[in-house]
């Protein structure tokens, strides 16, 4: 873990301070984490909806039971196994793709 024993204050206007606690709320971080992102060249994105995390669940689902069937498939050899590896595959990537665009925050340009 790194140890944080800098301290750092800052003096924001009423107004700053409403729209720093505004982005960090949407975030759903703590204004420290949300501001260390930032020093990183980070822009922390905003938190995503409910249905994400549902929809995330069934994916991974679904990636789980192709891999079952693949398994049993490769046993009973009656399936394209190489094509059924690079669909699983484009699965896998999809699933990062979309994690990274809605959950990971972004670099800053």
């Amino acid at each position: 873990m790194t140890k944080r024993n800098i301290e750092i204050k800052v003096r924001l206007s009423r107004k700053e301070a409403e729209n720093l606690n505004k982005q960090v709320k949407k975030c759903r971080l703590s204004r420290e984490a949300y501001l260390r992102h930032l020093i990183t060249g980070e822009v922390p994105r905003e938190a995503p909806p409910p249905e994400y995390f549902a929809f995330m669940r069934e994916m991974h689902y679904v990636g789980h039971n192709l891999n079952q069937i693949a398994q049993k498939a490769h046993v009973l050899n009656v399936v394209d196994a190489k094509r059924y590896d690079e669909d699983s595959k484009r699965l896998d990537k999809l699933i990062r793709e979309v994690t990274a665009a809605v959950v990971l925050p972004a670099k800053q340009e």
